[in-house]
C-alpha cells in the first residue's frame, strides 16, 4: 500500500534502486556544474560584482517582472507564469524543472507557518525547557526508535550530540528505552541531569497523589498508553549522560573520546561490551557536521549498531577534500560514486546554501514581507564598506535585531560601527545607494534563484550518504520526518540491519495520526 509517508520515502532496497540513485547523482552533479558561478555566489556581492548582469538577459526581463509571489512559487515548484501574459524563457523553465525533479521530495509542508505552542502528543512535563520546534521533532524522530526497537528487538538507544537532553528524556521517561545521551559540552551534561531529576521529583508528587507507576517497556509497551499526559504513562527511567564525542576516525566498539579539554570519561563507552550481547540503536538529532557522518561510519563498521538514524545540518562544516583538516576522512563525499564522478566537490558557499530554510523564505515572499529588504540592505553596506576598506570584505553584520525594521541610514550606521569604521565619514544617503535601494526586488529575485539550487545540494549531499550505506549492502532510507516549513533539515536517514518495511509501515500510521491531531490543534 503507498501511503502519504512512503510515498515521499527515498529507499534504496535493491540493484536497479541503486543503479538509478548513483544516475541521480551524476545527473545532479552535472547540473550544478552548469550553475556553480551562481551557486557560488555570495547575495551581499550583488552590487560590488555586479550579479544581476551576470544572468542572461531573458532571465533578468522575466525575473524583474515577476511578484515576490510568484517567486514563492518557483522555489516551491508549482508556478510557471511570470506575470499577465508572460511567462518564463525556457531556459528558466528547464532550470527550475531540472532541479525539482532531482531533488529529493520533502513532504507536506502542512497548514501551518510555526507549530502549535505546545505538541499534544507529548507528556506536558517533557515539555518544560523545550521550544515547539523541537517538541514537533522529537516526537517524530521518537516514533522512528520505536518502530526500529520494535523491528530489531533492542531497546538500547546511543543519543549522540544530545544537548540537553530533551529527546533522550523523551526516549526514556515516554518510551521507555534505554538511554545513553552523550554530549561534548560538560555544561549541558550537568543541565541534562539536573532537568532529569526535576522529571523524577514531579513523578514521585504525582505517585504521591495516586497515580500508580508505569511498568518498563518489557512489561508494556508504551504504545497502550491511552493518555500521554497522564503521569501514570511516564516510566521513571533516567538516560544515562556521557561526557565526551565521537570519534569520526575510530568507527568501532571504542567509539568516544573524552572533551578537549576535559577530564577522562566516567562512564564506560556505549558501545564497550561483548560484541554478542549488547546491540544499541544510534541516532543524532540535527547532529552537526562531521558528526552526522561518523554515527554512518560507526553503523558501518559496528555490527553490535542493528540500526541507525541521522537527522543532519551545518552542511558548511563538513570536511571536504577541499579543505584540508587533521582529518583523513572527509565528511564530504563519503560514497565511492560520488568521489568518482566529475565536479562532484562542493564550495563552503554551496553547502552554506543548503542550510537555508526555503520553505520559510518562500512564505515571506508569498506575504512580500518587510524581511525581505534584508538582503539589499546588506549588498548596499557591502559597497559602502569595501570603498571605506577594501580590507572589510566579507564582515559579519548580523548582530543587529529585527534590521528589517530600521531606516537604510540606521542600519548602516549601526552596520559600519560593527565592522570598525567611522559612520560619520561614509555618505549612508547619497544618490548612488538611493538607486541600489530601488533594485531591492533585483536582490530578492536573484537571492531567490540560488535558493532554488539549496534543496538540491542538500540532494547530493544525503545523496551521497545514502549510497554509500548502499554500497555496503544496508537497507537505507531517506524520510521527510519534518515539516519543512518550520524545521527546514527535515530529511531523516535510517539504516537497519534488517527490512525497513515495517518499520516504515508503522511510522507512516503514527505520522499521519500527529498531522490529523496537529491539524485539530491549528486554528484556520
Amino acid at each position: 500500500m503507498t501511503s502519504r509517508l512512503q510515498s515521499d520515502v527515498t529507499t534504496m532496497a535493491g540493484a536497479p534502486h541503486l543503479y538509478w540513485e548513483q544516475q541521480r547523482a551524476a545527473n545532479i552533479v552535472r547540473l550544478l556544474s552548469l550553475y556553480r558561478p551562481l551557486l557560488d555566489s555570495y547575495i551581499i556581492d550583488f552590487f560590488t560584482e555586479g550579479l544581476w548582469a551576470k544572468l542572461p538577459s531573458a532571465w533578468q526581463a522575466a525575473l524583474e517582472a515577476a511578484e515576490p509571489p510568484q517567486l514563492a512559487a518557483m522555489l516551491l515548484g508549482n508556478g510557471g507564469m511570470v506575470g499577465q501574459g508572460t511567462v518564463w524563457p525556457l531556459s528558466l523553465l528547464a532550470f527550475s524543472a531540472a532541479v525539482h525533479a532531482l531533488s529529493f521530495p520533502r513532504g507536506q509542508v502542512g497548514c501551518a507557518p510555526r507549530p502549535p505552542c505546545q505538541s499534544p502528543r507529548l507528556h506536558p512535563l517533557l515539555r518544560r525547557h523545550v521550544k515547539p520546534k523541537k517538541q514537533h521533532e522529537i516526537w517524530r524522530l521518537g516514533k522512528v526508535l520505536q518502530q526500529l526497537s520494535k523491528a530489531t528487538g533492542c531497546d538500547r538507544v546511543v543519543d549522540v550530540g544530545a544537548g540537553q537532553g530533551h529527546f533522550s528524556r523523551f526516549l526514556a521517561f515516554s518510551l521507555g528505552l534505554s538511554v545513553t545521551a552523550v554530549e561534548g559540552d560538560g555544561r549541558l551534561v550537568s543541565l541534562a541531569e539536573r532537568f532529569d531529576q526535576e522529571l523524577l521529583r514531579e513523578l514521585e508528587k504525582a505517585q504521591a497523589r495516586g497515580y500508580s507507576r508505569r511498568p518498563p517497556l518489557s512489561q508494556h509497551h508504551p504504545n497502550t498508553a491511552s493518555n500521554p499526559t497522564d503521569p501514570a504513562s511516564l516510566c521513571p527511567r533516567c538516560p544515562q549522560h556521557v561526557a565526551g564525542w565521537l570519534d569520526p576516525q575510530a568507527p568501532g566498539q571504542e567509539f568516544l573520546l573524552a572533551p578537549t579539554p576535559g577530564p577522562a570519561l566516567a562512564a564506560r563507552n556505549p558501545l564497550a561490551g561483548p560484541m554478542d550481547s549488547e546491540q544499541v540503536l544510534l541516532t543524532g538529532l540535527h547532529a552537526c557536521g562531521d558528526l552526522s557522518v561518523a554515527l554512518l561510519r560507526h553503523f558501518a563498521h559496528s555490527p553490535q549498531v542493528v540500526a541507525v538514524t541521522s537527522a543532519a545540518c551545518c552542511y558548511m562544516k563538513l570536511s571536504t577534500c577541499l579543505e584540508p583538516t587533521d582529518s583523513s576522512l572527509p565528511g564530504y563525499p563519503l560514497s565511492t560514486w560520488v568521489a568518482g564522478l566529475p565536479g562532484h566537490m562542493l564550495s563552503y558557499r554551496a553547502r552554506e546554501a543548503a542550510c537555508h530554510a526555503v520553505e520559510e523564505y518562500a512564505e515571506r515572499l508569498s506575504r512580500d514581507s518587510e524581511c525581505l529588504r534584508i538582503h539589499c540592505y546588506r549588498a548596499v553596506l557591502e559597497t559602502l564598506i569595501q570603498a571605506a576598506d577594501p580590507s572589510k570584505k566579507h564582515l559579519g553584520v548580523q548582530t543587529m535585531k529585527k534590521a528589517h525594521t530600521l531606516s537604510f541610514p540606521e542600519y548602516a550606521r549601526l552596520g559600519l560601527t560593527l565592522v570598525g569604521l567611522d559612520s560619520a565619514t561614509v555618505p549612508v544617503d547619497s544618490e548612488s545607494v538611493c538607486t541600489m535601494l530601488c533594485q531591492q526586488h533585483k536582490v530578492v529575485a536573484f537571492f531567490s534563484l540560488v535558493l532554488l539550487l539549496a534543496p538540491l545540494v542538500e540532494t547530493l549531499i544525503l545523496l551521497d550518504r545514502l549510497l554509500y550505506l548502499r554500497e555496503q549492502g544496508f537497507q537505507c532510507a531517506l524520510v521527510p520526518l519534518f515539516n519543512p516549513r518550520f524545521s527546514p533539515r527535515n530529511l531523516v536517514l535510517v539504516a537497519t540491519r534488517v527490512p525497513l518495511d515495517a518499520v516504515l509501515s508503522g511510522l507512516d500510521k503514527d505520522i499521519c495520526e500527529d498531522e490529523d491531531m496537529v491539524k485539530g490543534e491549528v486554528e484556520p
